[in-house]
């Protein structure tokens, strides 16, 4: 029986590839809007797939502004047209030129940044002078302790921002830390995490500003508040991570590798050609599920090789194509230059994972 994820041209695609299923793709962006009621409340993060062509199916879905990480995905999403841009990261040095660049070069896009400390904001003052403005979002700290300004301290950082520099455009709140299996516990979890958080934006009023929280996991949670702006990610491609923890969201995986038997090292080995260059490995969980070898238990893992053990490794011949979920997809797709797109079971075309490269020279486009 052949698997959903199985292309029948596998002798036109090198390995090991990165696989895209857009009408995979599609179902999701529908049950992330099911979810949030309408498409207006999204405002997706990018930092997944990295590619135009997901922007675009989402803004053919309706949903019109979109969060980033990097420069480099800021103007991605800005050659997509995209009227509306956050970059959720705290920018310092010669990034924050860049930006101001950007946001020249696009005059036509609403470009905003985060702050979360006084510093940042006396940096971007000094940058921009009398003649610009920057649009920001103060970031807050929901318990990650990454980055974001406790609640207490926010006042201070909204007086600092009534300043023809700036426009203040609201807040935003990432809980990725907010892991629980049970959706239940993860609700309590949120509802917690966010008292003192919610005791400070509703004293602020939301009547102009946008209030931007949660992740892919929480954002269903965040979608019971229609006061709430909702920016899921990973939920465009999703994984074998979240697939395994999360099951009461029911998203497709969307994206798989493509790898083949290298080599048969021993009776029940295969070493396969997906070394830790080819699929995120930083996890302590095992960087990959193998549908078609359930069982397998990896043995070894470098640079270009994967070992595994599987009891149906008689069955396997040197050349035969394995197929993978990867167990963390973000930092997967960052791997690879491009994706290969599968349509009816046919890789038919390519797509460039343009965003995950990085420029290193402020005027370099």
């Amino acid at each position: 029986m052949q698997h959903w994820f199985e292309i029948t041209n596998t002798d036109e695609v090198l390995s090991p590839a990165l696989l895209f299923y857009p009408e995979r793709i599609q179902q999701n962006i529908g049950r992330m809007i099911a979810i949030a009621g309408s498409a207006d409340r999204l405002r997706p993060h990018v930092k997944t797939y990295k590619c135009r062509e997901v922007v675009n199916m989402q803004m053919e879905a309706g949903i019109s502004k979109f969060k980033c990480a990097t420069l480099a995905e800021a103007e991605m999403v800005a050659r997509c047209g995209v009227k509306d841009v956050l970059l959720a990261y705290p920018l310092v040095g010669p990034n924050k030129k860049r930006f101001i660049q950007l946001t020249a070069q696009y005059p036509e896009i609403r470009f905003s940044v985060l702050v979360d400390h006084e510093e940042q904001i006396a940096g971007w003052k000094s940058l921009v002078g009398t003649e610009g403005t920057v649009q920001v979002f103060i970031d807050l700290d929901a318990g990650m302790h990454r980055t974001g300004t406790i609640p207490e301290l926010a006042d201070s950082l909204v007086s600092q921002l009534d300043d023809p520099a700036f426009i203040f455009r609201g807040w935003h709140c990432y809980d990725g830390h907010i892991h629980q299996t049970d959706f239940a516990e993860r609700q309590v979890a949120v509802d917690q995490q966010y008292k003192s958080i919610l005791d400070l934006v509703n004293r602020h009023g939301l009547e102009d500003k946008e209030f931007i929280c949660g992740s892919s996991i929480s954002f269903p949670i965040h979608a019971q508040h229609p006061e709430r702006t909702l920016s899921p990610g990973t939920t465009l491609l999703w994984d074998h991570g979240y697939s395994t923890k999360f099951p009461d969201l029911h998203f497709d995986v969307a994206a798989m590798l493509l790898a083949r038997v290298v080599t048969k090292p021993g009776k029940d080995l295969l070493c396969i050609d997906l070394g830790y260059k080819a699929v995120a490995s930083e996890m302590k969980e095992a960087p990959v599920f193998f549908p078609q070898l359930p069982d397998a238990e990896i043995q070894t893992h470098s640079e270009e090789h994967l070992v595994i053990k599987t009891n149906k490794a008689e069955k396997w011949t040197i050349g035969d194509v394995v197929y993978g979920i990867p167990w963390h997809i973000c930092p997967t797709v960052a791997l690879y230059d491009e994706a290969a797109i599968v349509h009816h079971r046919l890789v038919n075309d390519y797509w460039s994972i343009e965003a995950r490269i990085r420029h290193h020279r402020i005027n370099e486009s």
